[in-house]
């Protein structure tokens, strides 16, 4: 289960940011869509509504909601890529399609079995995606 609307709100409000229109408008982008969307896809249909919009507006929107927690930024060859926070809130991975982009998660973290970091390296965020086909893409 996704977060809610609801709960991005409160989050927002918790942290001290402003609930506006535009940032619930963007919030609502992500819900009701299952797919990733880059900052230009988030653009153009922000604009539609809002026409006086820039595109830094969205992008900073973009990275506020990655900050706090309710979006998520892949890297895929064609570009950065956001979508709606998984429904595990715990430390996980993950497995993504190239076709249809379903996202598997890896509940376990492979960090762990990196042999002989450099001496005295703190690690202290890492991401860890593996890009591929499933099994209905493969066919």
């Amino acid at each position: 289960m996704m977060l809610t609307m609801d709960e991005i709100l409160t989050l927002l409000s918790k942290q001290g940011f402003k609930v506006t229109e535009q940032r619930k408008f963007l919030i609502e982008l992500f819900i009701n869509n299952e797919n990733y969307l880059t900052a230009k896809d988030v653009y153009k249909k922000m604009s539609y509504k809002y026409s006086g919009l820039s595109f830094d507006t969205v992008y900073r929107n973009l990275r506020l909601m990655k900050e706090i927690g309710v979006i998520e930024q892949f890297v895929f060859e064609d570009g950065i890529k956001f979508k709606i926070r998984c429904e595990d809130d715990s430390h996980h991975h993950h497995l993504i399609c190239l076709e249809c982009e379903k996202t598997y998660s890896i509940n376990y973290c492979p960090v762990q079995y990196v042999p002989e970091l450099p001496d005295e390296f703190q690690i202290v965020n890492h991401k860890f995606e593996l890009y591929g086909f499933c099994k209905e893409c493969q066919n």
